[in-house]
């Protein structure tokens, strides 16, 4: 089947039920949201697209991302969001990678995106319009029939060699993950509501999917970010709403709240994941907001499903191992097998640290285009996450530390090495090591250091990276030293700059 049939259904048995929202206001009922969708279809068909074709996504959150993205698999075509936070350049080299024959951006981007394409070498169409949509002329196009190992999404995530890598979800992955969602965080009913202050190209975008399926509501705020005051206003005003937020938002959200003077009300879950929360900030936020909270742990390539800690659990203060698994992420979810293993894939004991490594159905079918970094992330039917941590003897797993050097930010993912070979093209700079710094505020912060050929000042290197990576990722602090620490193969001694970089202080 094509997962484009849960919108039809739900739109023929909740026809006039409001399907999305621009803040407070109705944008569309399902009715409308299905009538775009099957439009767009014929739209892209029109365009040349075809059954297995890509079409990207540069998109901030607005209320036409969902029918764009519901026409795509109305027409067959696998959608590949990225992120708007991005610069064209890196969307151009993802778009080319995954062959995008369009892709869709916010007005402001498209003549940048379109040069970067050229740069790049790609033919795509660009598109900031999104109007043909609401063109009448257009007959709505019949559902694509699809297999469960077509590809729908390809979610482009960093990897270690520095290149974005495109995780290969099918159906199957996002039927369970929805299934999964419903089962492990918040089940939803006709008329629920999913808020959107994060990302839909990436956690908010997955959550979304049990919302249309059960003919709930799903809002764009105004703003279309995360404005702590706005999200709480909109929970206040539609109530039973729930939504994706990463720890540095669930703090923001815990400070507004504090400010208002008033306990929030409308809400129903706060999920949280993609970085650490801290025992002291689920407390406080437990306190100050109340008990409605849910974390999860999972990958762009186990998207939102490797564990979970349910509000249920988050709530129960009688449990005599409370602390304990509140600092964790939970056990496993109900489509998954999750077990630690050592360097040579044994499983190990309760207790003992080693690779998290997950299997079940709703892992990715593998990297796009790239099957040797497939057989390295997938090793006899389990992927090895990259994740270093321990279950104890309950099945509660605990997350200790990444065997690679990434860097959480505000719950976006950083790879020191996209930010050092930016660095490294900048011709002062001669040789440049990242790693992340503690802080309380965005969970880490990105910390250069740099041997450098000249006097160069901060703020000459924040441009110099600004026209190639995107913002997020740029260093907020730049450290010059004379050499880097290296051991005998020559390799930068990361641990010793994350002390240098302690013991120096801000």
């Amino acid at each position: 089947m094509n997962i484009a049939h849960w919108l039809e259904r739900t739109a023929l048995q909740y026809p006039e039920r409001p399907a999305i929202a621009h803040g407070p206001l109705v944008w569309c009922d399902y009715r409308g949201f299905a009538a775009r969708a099957a439009r767009g279809a014929t739209w892209l068909r029109s365009q040349g697209a075809a059954p297995g074709d890509r079409i990207a996504l540069f998109m901030s959150n607005r209320c036409e991302y969902f029918p764009l993205l519901w026409a795509a698999w109305w027409a067959g075509v696998a959608a590949v969001p990225i992120n708007a936070k991005l610069h064209p350049k890196e969307t151009a080299w993802i778009a080319a990678h995954s062959g995008s024959r369009i892709v869709f951006c916010d007005a402001g981007a498209r003549d940048e995106l379109q040069a970067a394409l050229r740069d790049e070498g790609h033919d795509a169409a660009v598109h900031a319009a999104f109007d043909f949509m609401d063109d009448a002329a257009l007959a709505p196009g019949a559902i694509e029939p699809r297999s469960d190992t077509d590809p729908v999404w390809l979610f482009y995530t960093s990897g270690t060699t520095g290149r974005p890598k495109g995780v290969h979800l099918a159906l199957s992955q996002l039927r369970w993950t929805a299934m999964g969602l419903l089962n492990a965080v918040q089940p939803v009913a006709p008329g629920d509501v999913a808020l959107h202050p994060a990302p839909m190209s990436h956690g908010s975008g997955f959550v979304h999917l049990p919302y249309v399926l059960q003919g709930g509501l799903n809002v764009v705020p105004f703003s279309g970010g995360f404005d702590a005051a706005e999200c709480l206003a909109l929970a206040a005003h539609w109530t039973n709403a729930s939504f994706f937020a990463a720890p540095t938002m669930v703090r923001r959200l815990v400070e507004a709240a504090k400010a208002s003077g008033q306990r929030p009300s409308g809400l129903a879950t706060i999920c949280y994941g993609g970085g650490p929360m801290y025992l002291a900030d689920i407390d406080e936020a437990l306190e100050v907001i109340g008990p409605h909270f849910a974390q999860i742990y999972g990958q762009g390539e186990c998207p939102m499903m490797i564990t979970a800690l349910p509000k249920a659990m988050i709530s129960d203060r009688t449990q005599p191992r409370y602390r304990e698994r509140l600092a964790s992420v939970g056990v496993a979810q109900a489509m998954v097998e999750v077990t630690v293993r050592d360097a040579n894939g044994a499983a190990l004991a309760p207790g003992e640290m080693g690779e998290i490594c997950v299997r079940g159905e709703v892992v990715m079918n593998g990297y796009w285009r790239q099957p040797e970094a497939t057989a390295a992330a997938i090793v006899d039917g389990w992927l090895r996450t990259g994740d270093l941590g321990r279950l104890d003897e309950d099945g509660f797993l605990t997350l200790l530390d990444r065997s690679t050097d990434l860097i959480i930010s505000g719950g976006s993912n950083i790879y020191p090495r996209e930010v050092e070979e930016a660095l490294l093209t900048h011709e002062a700079v001669a040789e440049v090591a990242v790693v992340g710094r503690n802080d309380a505020e965005w969970g880490e912060q990105v910390v250069a250091f740099i041997v450098a050929r000249r006097e160069i000042a901060p703020a000459e290197l924040d441009a110099h990276c600004l026209a190639r990576i995107a913002r997020f990722k740029r260093p907020k602090h730049y450290r010059f030293v004379t050499e880097l620490p290296k051991n005998n193969y020559g390799k930068v001694l990361k641990t010793a700059l994350r002390a240098m970089d302690a013991e120096q202080g801000p």
